[in-house]
C-alpha cells in the first residue's frame, strides 16, 4: 500500500478482504486510508485499483462506514436473494425469471438493462432506500463488459453497500480452460468494431508478454480471427463459446485453424491468446530499429517525415502509423558545426 501510495497518490482504490468467506470485507478508500484502516492485515487480499483517465480527475470521496442498505450481485451459483432481497434487477426479464423459478424464488424481477438509462437507475436507487436489491445479469457476473457497472457504482455514490455473490463469469472460465500461462492477464473488453482501431489494439496485445482476453460478438468473429493471424501468426489461441450455458464449447488452435472451424459462428464468445515470448519481442525490438534505420537513412537523403514515412510503409507493409511512430523516435539530425 505505502509503494501504490507512491505511484498512484489519492486515487481510489479497493481491497477486499476474505472474498466469499466468513470474515469477507471490502474497503474502499485511497491507498493512504487504507493503510490507516489495515494496521494488522489478516487473510487473503485482492487489491482493485481505477485507470488514469483521459484527463487528471479530482478525488472521488470514499466512506468505508456502515452503510444501510445492500445492493447484491445474484447469480446461478449463490442464490441468497431467495430470502435476502425484495427485488431483482435484470438485464433479461425472461432469463432471469426462468432462472428464479427453477429454484422456486418468486421475488419480482424488474428491467435493468444499458438501454433504459438513467430512469431504470433512478428507481433501483429509490427502491434501495426501502429494502435490499440483487442485480443479475443474462450471461454472467455483472459489472464486466455488463451495464451493471453503472448501478454498483451509482449505488456506493449514494451510500447503499455493495455485496459481492461469485458466479459464472467468462471472463474467469475462459482463462481456467484456456490452457495458456495466467498468471498475468490483460482483459480489453469486447474487441473494437472498427477494423483499424482493432488491428492497433490487436499488434500491441501482440506484444505483450502477458496472456490477453477479449470478448467477441459472432457476426465480428470471422473478421476478428482474420486480424488476429495477421497480428500473432500460428501463436497458440482459444476460441470459447457460450461458457457455463447449455452449447458450450472451447476450441484450441491457431487464429488460421480457429478461421476454418467457425464457418457460421453463434453465441457470446471469449477469446483468449498467450503473451509474447522473449524472443518475439526481441524480434519485435529489432524490427523496430531496422525502421528506423531505413528512416534515417531516406532522412539523410533529404526526404520529409511524410515522403519517408509513405516510402518505408510501402516497401515493408507496415501500417503508416506505425512507421510514424518510428519517425518520431529518431535521434535530432546533427547540426554541421
Amino acid at each position: 500500500l505505502e509503494d501504490i501510495g507512491e505511484a498512484l497518490g489519492p486515487r481510489q482504490m479497493a481491497l477486499c478482504r476474505e472474498l466469499t468467506k466468513l470474515h469477507e470485507e471490502v474497503f474502499r478508500g485511497t491507498p493512504a486510508e487504507a493503510l490507516a484502516h489495515f494496521q494488522r492485515p489478516r487473510g487473503e487480499f485482492t487489491l482493485v485499483i481505477a485507470g488514469a483517465p483521459a484527463k487528471e480527475r479530482r478525488s472521488a470521496t470514499g466512506d468505508s462506514a456502515a452503510l444501510r442498505r445492500r445492493l447484491g450481485a445474484l447469480r446461478r451459483q449463490g442464490l441468497r436473494a431467495r430470502e435476502a432481497v425484495g427485488q431483482v434487477a435484470a438485464e433479461d426479464t425472461r432469463t432471469a425469471r426462468k432462472l428464479l423459478s427453477a429454484h422456486g424464488i418468486s421475488t419480482p424481477v424488474v428491467s435493468y438493462h444499458e438501454q433504459g438509462g438513467r430512469p431504470h437507475l433512478e428507481r433501483l436507487l429509490q427502491r434501495l432506500q426501502g429494502g435490499d436489491v440483487a442485480l443479475i445479469s443474462e450471461a454472467g457476473t455483472p459489472g464486466i463488459s455488463d451495464p451493471g457497472f453503472e448501478l454498483v457504482r451509482a449505488a456506493l455514490a449514494a451510500g447503499h453497500q455493495v455485496v459481492p455473490v461469485p458466479g459464472p463469469s467468462a471472463l474467469t472460465a475462459a482463462l481456467a480452460v484456456a490452457g495458456v500461462p495466467v498468471d498475468q492477464f490483460t482483459y480489453v473488453g469486447f474487441l473494437p468494431r472498427r477494423r483499424a482501431q482493432r488491428r492497433r489494439l490487436l499488434g500491441e496485445l501482440a506484444a505483450s508478454p502477458r496472456t490477453s482476453v477479449a470478448f467477441e460478438a459472432p457476426h465480428r468473429l470471422r473478421a476478428a480471427l482474420e486480424d488476429m493471424e495477421q497480428a500473432l501468426g500460428p501463436r497458440p489461441l482459444a476460441v470459447c463459446r457460450e461458457l457455463t450455458k447449455l452449447h458450450e464449447e472451447v476450441f484450441r488452435g491457431t487464429p488460421a485453424e480457429a478461421l476454418a472451424h467457425f464457418q457460421q459462428p453463434r453465441g457470446e464468445f471469449t477469446l483468449v491468446f498467450a503473451g509474447a515470448l522473449a524472443e518475439d519481442r526481441s524480434s519485435a525490438d529489432g524490427d523496430s530499429a531496422a525502421l528506423r534505420r531505413r528512416l534515417g537513412a531516406l532522412r539523410r537523403q533529404g526526404l520529409r517525415a511524410r515522403e519517408a514515412v509513405g516510402q518505408v510503409a510501402v516497401e515493408t507493409g507496415v501500417s503508416r502509423r506505425v512507421v510514424y511512430q518510428e519517425w518520431l523516435r529518431l535521434p535530432p539530425p546533427r547540426t554541421p558545426g
